[in-house]
């Protein structure tokens, strides 16, 4: 089989979503479908999803929420019970209406979340206040029918994520479960694919549909000059209870409604990742989700020892695995290793370990870095050591070089002009605002464009000082906080 040509040929810097689309395609993320805005998950983004599964699973299963699986379908009647909910998806629901050739008695719609699915149960299955906390978790797939530029991982038809629901006596437990899931989130994109993220609260009109407020991580993608919402944390408050009537009896035997909660990831995640991290070779990913984190490439001249360059590397590969670092080999014979090597780096492998005969005689192996290209001659006895502190270094480096670029792109405005250069000039933008809805319907009014509207991306957690006398940017109001900026996806 002869060879293909493998490179990119688009650059992130000039053509960003040509770039995008390329990188996920040629990496083996995805392979696109016959449906729009539907999409093949490929096991290179299949298997990242599963390590971030893996972390987020463990962690809930320590604050003993249990496992559920719910059905896809959701019955009309109960979808339109909450009246704030379902407007807030309406444009996005996706509905059966026919069974073969006959005609439903009435439509069903394929959920584009799960709350109406699950809430007429916890009515039956919470009486007391034994019952409580509830808290429930399902891995699934979602429909939203969207209609504006659908994008791989960013903005699907369906997509994977995992949603939980939990159900309390106070508010109080409710809000502090609601930062304890967001802490988790921030950990996700932080720790695991080295995304810098802002946790804060969302407006009031950007908050989940029916809920009592909502808060998330927030990303900036600086090529785009956009925020992305990473993942969101609701307290439903006991608006959802009063709806389906979930109500719990106390120690003294009164009726009252439980506090709820609602959270969520998804799939998007991956997205975040890849238009942050990539570069115009392909993928760059942060070794903590990295499917392989080694690869290694036997490299043999003309004339050498074929056999024992591939024991080495098989003898390599085997001394990784059992010291638990994810390590393959690329045995091909039907490739070079100049083709192996690029085809590796489009796929964003961490390290590549190549191993010659001059490797065999000096008893080390070549490493080289897939995020910055620098090469090591390393001893084969250290090589575990090295290994880790160099995926170690890759990870953090990978965090902090994401976390420049944004902050380079920061910029703090107080005025409607500078608000406008900035925006302008893609940038994420920290004013001063009065919080009301109405001003921010405005803004979003005032930028409306070719590029999208502006809106809050969220109000953060972590609070610059706000001066006695600093008005909204907007509206000239008094200030009441900090928000965050910008167009979003």
């Amino acid at each position: 089989m002869k060879e293909t040509k493998l490179g990119m040929t688009f650059n992130k810097d000039e053509k960003f979503g040509e770039w995008y689309s390329e990188v996920i395609v040629n990496s083996e993320m995805i392979e696109y479908y016959d449906i729009s805005g539907c999409y093949i998950l490929r096991p290179w983004a299949m298997e990242i999803w599963e390590l971030m599964k893996e972390f987020f699973e463990a962690e809930i299963k320590k604050m003993k929420v249990k496992p559920y699986y719910f059905p896809l379908f959701i019955t009309e009647d109960v979808l339109q019970k909450e009246k704030d909910h379902i407007e807030g998806f309406a444009p996005e629901v996706a509905w059966v209406t026919k069974s073969g050739k006959s005609e439903l008695d009435a439509p069903i719609a394929v959920r584009p979340t799960s709350e109406t699915a699950m809430y007429p149960y916890f009515s039956k299955w919470i009486r007391s206040h034994r019952d409580l906390p509830w808290k429930c978790n399902q891995w699934c797939n979602i429909v939203r029918w969207e209609f504006s530029s659908p994008t791989p991982f960013i903005r699907s038809r369906e997509f994977l994520w995992q949603e939980g629901h939990t159900a309390f006596a106070t508010k109080e437990e409710a809000d502090e479960e609601v930062l304890h899931i967001l802490e988790l989130y921030r950990r996700i994109y932080e720790d695991f694919l080295a995304v810098p993220v802002f946790k804060g609260r969302k407006s009031e009109m950007e908050k989940f549909a029916g809920g009592l407020y909502t808060t998330s991580v927030e990303a900036f993608i600086p090529n785009t000059g956009r925020g992305i919402q990473g993942a969101t944390s609701h307290c439903l408050g006991q608006n959802f209870a009063k709806m389906f009537d979930i109500r719990f009896e106390d120690e003294k035997g009164k009726r009252s409604l439980v506090w709820q909660n609602s959270w969520a990831y998804t799939t998007r995640s991956i997205g975040v990742m890849v238009m942050t991290h990539g570069d115009d070779k392909g993928l760059v990913l942060p070794p903590k989700v990295a499917p392989i984190q080694v690869i290694v490439i036997p490299v043999p001249f003309r004339d050498a020892d074929t056999v024992a360059i591939k024991g080495a590397c098989n003898s390599t590969v085997y001394t990784l695995n059992q010291a638990g670092i994810r390590a393959e080999l690329d045995a091909r014979d039907n490739y070079s290793p100049g083709w192996k090597y690029s085809h590796w780096e489009m796929k964003g492998v961490p390290l590549r370990i190549e191993i010659g005969p001059r490797d065999l005689v000096n008893k080390q192996v070549r490493i080289v870095r897939r995020d910055n290209g620098a090469k090591a001659d390393i001893p084969s006895a250290d090589l575990v050591g090295h290994v880790r502190v160099l995926l170690d270094g890759i990870q953090n480096t990978l965090f902090e070089t994401a976390k420049q670029k944004r902050d380079a792109c920061m910029e703090v405005v107080n005025t409607w002009d500078e608000f406008i250069a900035a925006l302008n000039d893609k940038k994420l933008i920290l004013a001063p605002w009065c919080d009301e809805e109405g001003v921010e319907k405005d803004v979003k009014a005032r930028t409306k464009g070719d590029l999208g509207a502006a809106k809050t991306l969220c109000t953060p957690f972590d609070q610059p000082d706000l001066s006695e006398g600093t008005v909204c940017f907007a509206s000239g109001k008094p200030a009441k906080t900090w928000s965050f900026w910008g167009r979003s996806y």
